[in-house]
């Protein structure tokens, strides 16, 4: 087992050198623009699997596939000459999937911001199916018709307010009593 670090390293100098082989030596008119996007060797260093990218229709993809497996031994010999390691690693081709990815994530975002607008638009002339405010307010009690002839206080807004007050007295008075 090799060092993460190193597997890392060589993958890096491996895309580099594949890439620079690609566009300097490889005269494959199958061969479309293609991008090395990433490397990964395994941890042996046995294997490296290159990500690439085809810019083209789906012909130019398969195309590029097939010219890429043509000059797989044409990549490796170069790749070892260049790095100097003593077992130089498999090449493997994957197409990557991240722009396909972004490109439908970009679509899919796309659609929520005409949803959102569409919304919007229909949200403009909308009132409330209710009231303005929903919340029942207490009513408000005129001064006129709660004075007593008797001229006593007036009764507190809440109604058990002077239920706790009554019933504080007489827990203190429980209290101190013996």
């Amino acid at each position: 087992m090799a060092d993460p670090a190193r597997a890392r390293r060589l993958a890096v100098r491996i895309r580099q050198i594949v890439s620079a082989t690609i566009e300097m030596q490889i005269k494959d008119p199958r061969l479309g623009m293609v991008t090395i996007t990433d490397a990964r060797v395994t941890s042996d260093l046995r294997e490296a699997t290159l990500f690439y990218t085809v810019y083209g229709d789906a012909q130019t993809v398969a195309d590029s596939a097939t010219a890429l497996a043509s000059a797989t031994g044409v990549l490796r010999s170069t790749v070892g000459k260049q790095t100097g390691i003593k077992f130089v690693p498999t090449l493997e081709f994957i197409a990557d999937v991240v722009p396909d990815t972004a490109r439908e994530l970009e679509e899919a975002l796309e659609r929520a911001r005409h949803a959102d607008a569409e919304l919007a638009r229909a949200r403009e002339g909308a009132a409330y199916a209710g009231e303005p405010d929903p919340y029942k307010k207490p009513a408000l009690e005129d001064d006129d018709e709660d004075d007593d002839a008797s001229g006593s206080e007036e009764t507190p807004a809440d109604p058990t307010a002077g239920d706790l007050h009554d019933l504080r007295a007489h827990t203190l008075d429980q209290r101190s009593t013996p």
